[in-house]
């Protein structure tokens, strides 16, 4: 299974898929085409979302400003879109993360 990258006008979008209040923070593969984040933070308020954005930046190697989350705010399953990057430097970044067979 790999991760659904979707082309956007300014950069690109993808899945993910969520856990909130879990014991660490951390990137754990792929979940039916998403990317599954763990967080310790809870869903309260958006702390959840806010520590989503900090994470992906972080590994992407890009400010948190370009790092958005345009679909499902409040559930677990969500569509992030990263401006300026592509496809190619998004796996790049993500390989440690993921892996496809």
């Amino acid at each position: 299974m790999s991760l659904d990258i979707k082309k956007v006008k300014n950069g690109i979008r993808f899945p993910v898929s969520l856990q909130p209040r879990a014991s660490r923070n951390e990137v754990s593969g792929l979940h039916n085409g998403a990317l599954k984040i763990r967080l310790t933070s809870p869903p309260v308020e958006g702390a959840a979302n806010r520590s989503c954005i900090k994470m992906l930046a972080k590994i992407l190697g890009t400010s948190a400003s370009c790092v958005q989350i345009v679909s499902g705010l409040t559930h677990r399953k969500k569509v992030v879109e990263v401006a300026g990057m592509d496809e190619t430097t998004l796996l790049k970044s993500l390989s440690p993360y993921i892996t496809d067979p």
